[in-house]
C-alpha cells in the first residue's frame, strides 16, 4: 500500500483549516480514524443495533458475534494466552483504575508502589488513591539527565520489595521507550505485581504480552486508529481473577438475590453493564487496518520521520528538545526558546498545523524538567515528509514573529 493511498483512507486529513490544508501532528493525543473503522461502526448502528449476550433475536446474535470476535482478534494481536484475559473497558484510564481498585485487598499498610517518573496521570492518580485506602507508600522511579528511567535507581528501589511496579511502555510526553521486558523481569524477581501502560506503544510497536511477561498491560483504541470510548485491560488469568470488580450490576453476575450475589466468570465479571458495543466493533476494524499494513515498512518509515523531525527542529535553532533520542517512538517534545508553549501552538494552528501544548497529563515530569509545559509534535501511519516540512516552515515563521 503506497503512502498516498494510505492517507486517502483518513477522511479528516482531506480538510483545510482557515485556508490551510490540515497538517495533523497530534496523533499521540488521538489518532485519526480510517474509513473502514467509521464504516464498521455505522454498519452496526444501521443494521445490527442491539445489546449483546442477552437477547434471543437475530440482531443481538449478530451484535454479540461481532463483539466477541474482537476479543479473539485482540488475543491474537497482543499474543495473550486466552480470550478470557482480554477485558473491555472505556479506555486506558479505566483499565488502570480497575486494576488499582481491584488490588485493594492485596495491599497492606506500608506496602511500596513504584511509579515511572514520566508516567501519564492515569498511571499515577489511581495508585495514589489505592495508597490512601491502604496506607501504601508511593515512590517515583527517577529519570536520568537524558530523561530515561534510571535503571540503577530502579534496582536500588527494588531492594525495598515493592508490592506494585507501574511502568510506561512509551512516554506520552516525550516518546522515550522503556525496556519493559527487562524492567518487568527485575520487578518480578523482587516479587512485585507489574502493570505496563501501553497506550503510546500499541500503534507503533509489535506488542507481545507473554514475551513482556507483565501481569497487566493496558491501552486505548483511540490511540491505534480506533474510536474513543474503548480500552483494553489485558491481565494474566490468575491476576485478573483475583481482582475485585470496579463496577457491579448487570452482565457481570451469575445469580442475584436479596440475600447474596454470585459474580460471573471472566471476562464478564469485570465488564459490568452494557458495553461500548459499536466502539468494540470499531476497534476490531482498526486491528484489521493495522494488520493489513506492511508492518516492518511502516515502523521503519515512522522511525525515519521522527528522526527527520528531531533533526529539523535542532537545525532551526532556538528550539529546546526534551528527552530526544533516535530510538524514540511517535513524539517529539520541544519549546521555542523561552516563549510560552501555548503561544507557539496557537500560531501554528493559524497555519493549519495541529500540535499539542501543555503538560500532557505528565505534571510530575514537567516539574522535574522545570517546565510549566511544552509543545509536542507526534506522528502516525498517515504522516509524511511533506507534513514535517510544512511544520518546520511554520515554525520558522513563528520564530521570526516571536523572537
Amino acid at each position: 500500500m503506497d503512502l498516498q493511498t494510505l492517507r486517502s483512507q483518513f477522511p479528516t486529513l482531506a480538510q483545510s483549516n482557515d485556508g490551510y490544508p490540515l497538517c495533523y501532528l497530534d496523533t499521540a493525543a488521538t489518532s485519526q480514524k480510517p474509513q473502514q473503522v467509521i464504516d464498521a461502526m455505522n454498519h452496526y448502528y444501521q443494521y445490527d443495533n442491539a445489546n449483546v449476550h442477552r437477547a434471543a433475536h437475530q440482531l443481538s446474535a449478530r451484535a454479540t458475534s461481532q463483539y466477541e470476535a474482537v476479543r479473539d482478534k485482540l488475543r491474537q494481536f497482543i499474543n495473550a494466552n486466552s480470550r478470557e484475559e482480554i477485558i473491555f473497558t472505556h479506555g486506558t484510564t479505566e483499565s488502570i483504575n480497575t486494576v488499582a481498585n481491584g488490588l485493594t485487598a492485596h495491599i497492606k499498610q506500608g506496602s511500596l508502589i513504584l511509579i515511572d517518573s514520566a508516567a501519564h496521570h492515569a498511571n499515577i492518580v489511581p495508585w495514589q488513591e489505592l495508597a490512601k485506602r491502604t496506607g501504601a507508600v508511593i515512590k517515583p522511579i527517577p529519570l536520568t539527565q537524558d530523561c530515561r528511567l534510571d535503571i540503577d535507581a530502579f534496582e536500588a528501589l527494588l531492594q525495598q520489595n515493592p508490592a506494585i511496579v507501574a511502568l510506561s511502555h512509551v512516554s506520552n510526553a516525550l516518546g522515550t521507550v522503556n525496556p519493559v521486558k527487562e524492567l518487568v523481569s527485575k520487578a518480578k524477581q523482587a516479587g512485585a505485581i507489574t502493570l505496563v501502560d501501553g497506550a503510546q506503544a500499541i500503534a507503533h510497536l509489535n506488542v507481545d504480552v507473554q514475551s513482556i511477561d507483565c501481569d497487566f498491560y493496558v491501552f486505548s483504541g483511540h490511540k491505534m486508529y480506533g474510536p474513543t470510548g474503548i480500552g483494553v485491560l489485558y491481565g494474566r488469568f490468575d491476576m485478573l481473577d483475583s481482582l475485585s470488580p470496579l463496577m457491579t450490576g448487570g452482565e457481570m453476575i451469575k445469580t442475584v438475590s436479596f440475600e447474596a450475589t454470585e459474580f460471573n466468570q471472566l471476562p464478564n465479571r469485570l465488564e459490568a453493564g452494557t458495553p461500548p458495543i459499536a466502539e468494540v466493533i470499531g476497534l476490531g476494524a482498526a486491528i484489521d487496518f493495522i494488520q493489513a499494513l506492511p508492518t516492518a515498512q511502516i515502523h521503519a518509515k515512522e522511525r525515519e520521520l521522527l528522526n527527520y523531525l528531531q533533526d529539523a527542529l535542532e537545525k532551526l535553532g532556538d528550539v529546546v528538545l526534551y528527552g530526544a533520542h533516535k530510538d524514540n517512538i511517535g513524539a517529539v517534545a520541544f519549546n521555542l526558546a523561552d516563549e510560552h508553549h501555548q503561544d507557539v501552538g496557537i500560531l501554528l494552528d493559524q497555519q493549519g498545523i495541529a500540535v499539542r501544548c501543555g503538560h500532557h497529563c505528565a505534571m510530575p515530569l514537567m516539574q522535574s524538567l522545570s517546565l510549566k509545559g511544552c509543545c509536542r509534535a507526534s506522528i502516525g501511519v498517515y504522516t509524511n515528509k511533506a507534513d514535517i516540512d510544512r511544520f518546520i516552515a511554520a515554525m520558522e515563521s513563528v520564530k521570526e514573529l516571536l523572537l
